[in-house]
């Protein structure tokens, strides 16, 4: 009896960690300028559950016991407040991919991108950290299976994609390394748009053999313990 005691106390330390960490990752979606209202959303995997920002909730009134989670089918099982409209491509990631963690923005920079090119063009080495050249999916209505669908096409070989008209969504193994991704794609995306904009110059650009090489340096990139 002791034993499914702890393990029962675990799973719901787990889930309150997580979920405040969810929060926070979506309030800094805000702060940061890569949302506005209650646009985008977050979510993060706790073994078979996925913990995700509910429909239409700012992001500073939810609480510890706002909590919110469904299975991998997509059933909800902890929580009263609706999980969010794009819950189908939050899924679709976490059953094509080994990720931890899933961010979805309507980034201003990187939507605009959506709307010009089918590929964000390779104006930074730091493609390399989404595993190449990013892809724009198709335009889908959100919330649909068709939208989910044509972002796992995007996403094939890349941990982030655009959504045309629409946004980004970013993947990794924690909230951490997903929201960094959201942030490079951004970033990214801005430099382009900001170098194109000028005048007569095109911006130059790095093959992709380049950026493979960018990707076998990062392998190596940050601390050891």
């Amino acid at each position: 009896m002791t034993d499914t005691a702890d393990t029962t106390g675990q799973r719901r330390t787990a889930i309150e960690r997580a979920w405040e960490e969810l929060v926070a990752t979506a309030l800094r979606t805000v702060r940061e300028g890569l949302v506005v209202g209650t646009s985008g959303n977050v979510s993060v995997r706790v073994g078979e559950l996925v913990l995700v920002t509910p429909s239409g909730v700012p992001y500073d009134r939810l609480r510890p016991e706002d909590a919110v989670a469904v299975d991998l089918g997509g059933k909800q099982v902890l929580g009263s407040l609706t999980p969010t409209s794009e819950l189908p491509m939050h899924l679709a990631v976490y059953r094509a991919t080994g990720a931890g963690a899933v961010v979805h923005t309507h980034a201003v920079h990187a939507t605009a991108v959506s709307t010009l090119v089918p590929e964000l063009p390779l104006v930074h080495y730091m493609a390399a950290a989404l595993g190449g050249p990013v892809r724009t999916a198709p335009y889908a209505v959100y919330g649909s299976p068709e939208l989910a669908e044509n972002m796992l096409v995007a996403l094939r070989d890349r941990s982030g994609c655009l959504l045309r008209n629409h946004g980004t969504v970013t993947y990794g193994d924690t909230l951490d390394q997903a929201y960094d991704r959201t942030a490079q794609l951004e970033w990214m995306c801005r430099l382009w748009l900001t170098a194109a904009s000028v005048p007569g110059r095109e911006p130059s650009l790095l093959s992709e053999g380049q950026v493979r090489e960018v990707q076998e340096k990062l392998r190596g990139y940050g601390q050891r313990g």
